[in-house]
């Protein structure tokens, strides 16, 4: 797993997975207790729920513009509500 994903992962409110906007329902940032068929990732969009393990984001390379793209093929994007003050 790239380095810099668990970091990039932290607190994002939706992933945007091959050009479709879901919203983060569970995340959890991996460690050293963390194996192969453990959930790190649930995401909805209506009616469509995924969920992505650690195996899914194992071979996972950074992309040109700040995407994940996957072993699978699947390309994501971390994205954050602004907040305002």
């Amino acid at each position: 797993m790239t380095l810099k994903l668990p970091a990039t992962m932290r607190g994002a409110d939706y992933v945007v997975i091959d050009g479709v906007v879901f919203e983060t329902e569970y995340m959890r940032e991996p460690d050293e207790y963390t194996v192969a068929d453990d959930v790190l990732l649930e995401v909805r969009s209506g009616d469509t729920a995924l969920a992505f393990t650690q195996a899914d984001f194992d071979a996972a390379e950074l992309v040109a513009d700040g995407g994940y793209r996957l072993g699978s093929g699947h390309l994501l994007h971390f994205i954050y509500s602004a907040t305002v003050h």
